[in-house]
């Protein structure tokens, strides 16, 4: 047994038949689970929180997020297509660099997923709660966790169920309907650009950085800054790590996981870019800082209340396409960590349809008591820690690759893989620096008792450990 044990990779025809994953997609359906994974909560929601940070400085800080996740967007597609199996940054230190790492990952992503799913179903409900308490007069304090005054967010709950039931039919069906919710997104972001822009005013950006650069804390007691908003509106960005997960269930990964990696980011980049000028340049962002709905409040301001309720039913139709994304994300991870014996085995089953029934409903369980009971920020914020551990490792990994395997096959390469990579680990350590302190001690928590669990559990099981 060693904790630098290295993972082979399986073929799919030498798995046994409960733990082949079905494979039914194609690059669009990879494009649209990237962005319907990316395009979400975070323009839809976080926007507000990172004004209330950064002021107009927002903007620089989405640049700033987009361009780190832009490098490890990059390594992500070179280590996909060299490693086209499902467990994303998981596997790919699994294989490159030995199973202590890949263990301290997989529960980074563990987190990450759980707390995505839960802050995204949230902010989901922040847009349905309104429109279920004026159409039904379902009680505001059923809708809201018990830290905002009330007692559980059942909204944020069912829709966690609904979505669970959806990937529970299959994959391609999930799929498919994804890219038609993906499309109704879209729109409405259109909507919110074309029905704001008129209203542009350049005042609105005067002072442009009024908490300054670097992260520090205000007389408030609150952490501002443009980095500090980065660390949060990174939340924004990432969501193509989620087309990893799916390689083992691509018809052609070598071909088709770079293209929905890449396509999904830039894509992305491009409609944040203009949500957010189009909205800091509408309104102060004072007006709409911290609000659960800040697009659809900036609509209400400038007077176009069918506009803001356009967005808030879009967004209670299409924000699913981000949980059902982080969701699928997340069943996998579940299910690869099961399948090498670092969690129990038992997750690692399929359905005769091809889907892992079982870890799906246990994924269910725990993203709906974090949904129904914990505020927006707070799971954002520890997401962000997870998942920039993820992605300096993928980078990791990366420029290891080229060091051990120079003349390897890679159907995709990195373009000047030893300034994006660094770039990439560096930002992201920055990043996580900038996240609120209270955040980086929760998620060391987290990771010692994920070493805890490691040590007294899934070091033993471990299959690669049995074999070496």
């Amino acid at each position: 047994m060693s904790w630098t044990s290295r993972k082979a990779v399986v073929a799919r025809e030498d798995m046994l038949p409960e733990h082949r994953l079905a494979q039914s997609l194609s690059w669009p359906h990879l494009i649209a689970l990237g962005v319907g994974a990316i395009v979400g909560t975070g323009i839809l929601t976080l926007i507000g929180v990172g004004a209330d940070k950064a002021g107009p400085s927002v903007l620089l800080s989405f640049c700033i997020s987009g361009l780190i996740c832009a490098c490890a967007a990059l390594a992500y597609a070179e280590m996909a297509t060299m490693i086209p199996a499902s467990g994303s940054a998981y596997t790919y230190s699994y294989v490159v660099i030995g199973e202590l790492l890949a263990w301290v990952v997989g529960w980074s992503l563990i987190l990450e997923y759980s707390l995505v799913v839960s802050a995204v179903a949230v902010g989901w409900s922040g847009y349905a709660a309104p429109l279920l308490h004026e159409a039904l007069g379902v009680p505001m304090a059923l809708m809201q966790g018990p830290e905002l005054g009330g007692i559980v967010n059942l909204p944020a709950i069912g829709i966690i169920l609904a979505v669970a039931g959806i990937l529970i039919l299959g994959t391609r069906e999930s799929a498919t309907l994804n890219a038609v919710l993906v499309l109704v997104k879209l729109a409405a972001l259109v909507v919110f650009v074309a029905v704001a822009l008129p209203a542009f005013d350049a005042a609105n950006f005067e002072p442009f950085m009024p908490f300054g650069f670097a992260k520090s804390v205000s007389p408030d007691g609150v952490e501002r800054g443009v980095m500090a908003a980065a660390a949060i509106i990174f939340f924004a960005f990432y969501g193509f790590d989620a087309i990893a997960t799916a390689a083992e269930e691509t018809k052609n990964p070598s071909r088709d996981l770079s293209i929905g990696i890449v396509g999904s980011m830039v894509l992305c980049v491009l409609i944040y870019m203009a949500v957010a000028a189009a909205a800091v340049g509408a309104l102060a962002y004072s007006s709409f800082a911290n609000s659960p709905e800040p697009l659809a409040l900036i609509l209400r301001e400038l007077q176009h209340p069918w506009a803001a309720r356009y967005l808030a039913i879009s967004a209670v139709i299409a924000l699913p396409t981000v949980i059902l994304a982080f969701f699928y994300g997340q069943s996998r991870i579940f299910f690869v960590m099961a399948r090498d014996g670092l969690l129990p085995k038992g997750l690692a089953q399929v359905s005769q349809r091809g889907s892992p029934t079982r870890v799906t409903l246990f994924t269910a369980a725990i993203v709906s008591v974090l949904a129904g009971l914990i505020p927006l920020n707070e799971l954002a914020a520890l997401a962000n820690a997870g998942t920039l551990v993820a992605f300096a490792a993928v980078a990791l990994c990366m420029l290891v690759m080229r060091r051990r395997e120079p003349g390897a096959v890679r159907k995709f390469r990195v373009p000047l893989p030893w300034v994006v990579g660094p770039a990439a680990i560096l930002g992201c350590v920055y990043l996580f620096y900038s996240l609120p302190r209270s955040t980086q001690l929760y998620f060391l928590g987290a990771q010692v008792i994920g070493l805890l669990i490691y040590l007294l559990y899934s070091r033993r099981r471990s299959l690669a450990s049995d074999e070496g």
